[in-house]
């Protein structure tokens, strides 16, 4: 495998599971069982899966009412992306 598909793969795998711990909380929130944390979903945010999370939660509605979420990911989302060009300008 070629190294310069490791970052696709990275965001691939990152988005998939920030999205399915994004389902599970949901899905324990309509349960009333002990929840996945604020601070996990952020982490996982913070490694690459902003958007994937982002999107997961307007699709099934979850902590859509949060402002910390709905203002927090897209800042998320906005900060990785300015890396992501800084990245290829300068590299």
């Amino acid at each position: 495998m070629k190294l310069q598909y490791l970052p696709i793969i990275y965001f691939a795998v990152i988005s998939l599971v920030t999205a399915a711990v994004t389902a599970a909380d949901k899905k324990k929130a309509k349960k009333g069982a002990f929840r996945i944390s604020e601070a996990t979903l952020f982490i996982l945010a913070f490694l690459g899966g902003a958007l994937a999370e982002y999107i997961t939660m307007r699709l099934i509605r979850h902590k859509t009412l949060h402002k910390r979420f709905m203002l927090g990911l897209p800042a998320i989302i906005l900060l990785q992306l300015t890396a992501l060009i800084l990245l290829i300008i300068y590299l």
